[in-house]
């Protein structure tokens, strides 16, 4: 028998391969480019895609196909869609947690609480699917012998830049409101730390979400956000993540057909961390109203 300690070679580490999410799938950048995404100190930690044009109008279309079936799906339905992805994502936490102490430079404590709050997040807008319509819909009182009900349907498909300052609990908290009232989205990732969203994608193909209700690209910002603005079929922007100078630039091009827009809301001292409120929910909702004769019965004109 022999005494020799057996030497093992070493072992190479299998590096992350970061791709884009478009239509429930997970595609390279169509150009071929990538860029090198660093941590707050300057530290190599991966290279992500670095989506064109065609990306953009690709996530378009994907969006555009997914737009009947998620908008049709019950709210009920869509309320356990987002429940599932709170619960996959807690499965997931520690990685999020360091991609997320990675990208904005925080400690392991704080960075926790910044994804313990986006998990809440899903599950808070979760909740909300099913009860939208109660607080901005209803009944109309009307001079006539009329019913007049209003009720709110998802605008589209929703170009959503989101915040450059926090990767993961801000996106979560543009991105949730958007699909939650059964629009689509075309997600463009914090230019700087997009890691986290990118790695959103894998969670999202796994949770019971179609293919194509959420597309996440990563990249330059403004080289992604020109062509989402003026595309005919995009239905609405939300223009967080964009700076002063761009959001006037997309506001004008977003005019060409109407869009809805939804320009960047200053954060308040509590940051991301605050309850949203309803507001990211009715900026992306249309309301639909409709008049019904009540029927007047017998002489007397009473009515039902």
């Amino acid at each position: 028998m022999s005494d020799k300690t057996e030497k093992t070679e070493p072992r190479l580490s299998v590096f992350k391969t970061y791709k884009l999410y478009v239509g429930g799938k997970f595609p390279r950048s169509e150009s071929g480019r990538v860029y090198e995404v660093t941590d707050a100190k300057g530290k190599w930690l991966a290279n992500a895609p670095l989506s064109s044009r065609k990306d953009a109008r690709d996530a378009v279309v994907a969006a555009r196909k997914a737009f009947g079936g998620w908008s049709g799906a019950t709210a009920y339905n869509r309320g356990q869609v987002l429940y599932r992805v709170a619960e996959m994502l807690e499965g997931r936490r520690d990685q999020y947690v360091a991609e997320v102490a990675d990208a904005e430079g925080l400690s392991r404590s704080k960075a926790a609480a910044q994804v313990d709050a986006a998990i809440d997040r899903w599950v808070w807008y979760a909740g909300w699917t099913d009860k939208i319509a109660q607080v901005v819909g209803g009944g109309n009182p009307v001079a006539g012998p009329f019913f007049n009900l209003s009720s709110p349907e998802p605008t589209g498909v929703v170009a959503v830049l989101a915040p450059q300052g926090s990767s993961f609990l801000g996106l979560v908290s543009v991105v949730a409101p958007v699909i939650a009232t059964g629009n689509t989205a075309v997600v463009i990732a914090s230019e700087k730390a997009p890691l986290p969203a990118l790695s959103l994608g894998e969670v999202l193909a796994t949770s019971d979400l179609p293919g194509g209700v959420v597309n996440v690209l990563s990249g330059r910002t403004a080289e992604l956000a020109a062509p989402l603005a003026a595309h005919q079929d995009v239905n609405a922007i939300d223009l967080t993540g964009a700076d002063e100078t761009l959001a006037k630039e997309l506001e004008v091009a977003a005019a060409d057909n109407l869009k809805r827009v939804l320009r960047p809301q200053p954060v308040d001292g509590a940051g991301w961390t605050a309850t949203p409120g309803t507001g990211r929910m009715t900026a992306f909702l249309e309301t639909k109203t409709v008049w019904h004769p009540t029927g007047a019965l017998g002489a007397s004109g009473s009515s039902y």
